[in-house]
């Protein structure tokens, strides 16, 4: 084969799938976009609600902002992952074979994934039970310090000597919200 030969497989490749593979990728794009300015009005709305019912304002401002980044990053790793397993077969790549082997892979890693799971689980009470928000004081198995970040696995606390302590949600076993008095 000689240089030209290659050249126009190439040109011939991209124009019948990289196009595609283009298209695709700007669809997730713009849907992580859409999905990232739905979740936010759709929560804004509901806070809007809240404070209607005579519920603090900045305290429902709070819990949104903790919500919106939770649903708003979950949607953008579905999304992701829906456009690379559809891109797989414009490489030749059958996706099938990978997802049953993720399958398995995920069966077993789940089983062994004990604590994983107890996080998650763990971070979507202390959402739904609103116990504490990015924003506020809060006391963690004697670590005292303000929530910097939330999420469904962790909670990122920085304490007064500016020292940022990583907790995993499934080992908190009881937590104070110091700015709730």
């Amino acid at each position: 084969m000689n240089f030209q030969n290659i050249l126009q497989n190439l040109i011939s490749w991209s124009i019948s799938h990289g196009i595609k593979i283009i298209v695709i990728l700007f669809i997730a794009w713009l849907a992580t976009r859409i999905g990232r300015i739905f979740i936010s009005k759709l929560i804004k709305t509901l806070i809007e609600k809240a404070e209607m019912v005579g519920r603090d304002g900045k305290v429902q401002k709070q819990r949104g902002e903790t919500l919106s980044k939770v649903f708003s990053s979950t949607l953008k790793i579905v999304i992701w992952i829906i456009a690379i397993l559809t891109v797989l077969p414009e490489f030749g790549i059958n996706p099938t074979p990978l997802l049953a082997g993720a399958g398995l892979i995920g069966l077993a890693i789940g089983m062994g994934s004990k604590n994983l799971v107890q996080d998650y689980l763990a971070g979507l009470f202390i959402l739904l039970e609103d116990q504490y928000r990015v924003g506020e004081e809060i006391d963690i198995s004697g670590k005292k310090g303000k929530v910097i970040d939330l999420t469904l696995r962790r909670t990122v606390i920085k304490d007064e000597e500016g020292i940022v302590h990583y907790i995993p949600n499934g080992q908190i076993k009881s937590a104070s919200n110091l700015s709730r008095k």
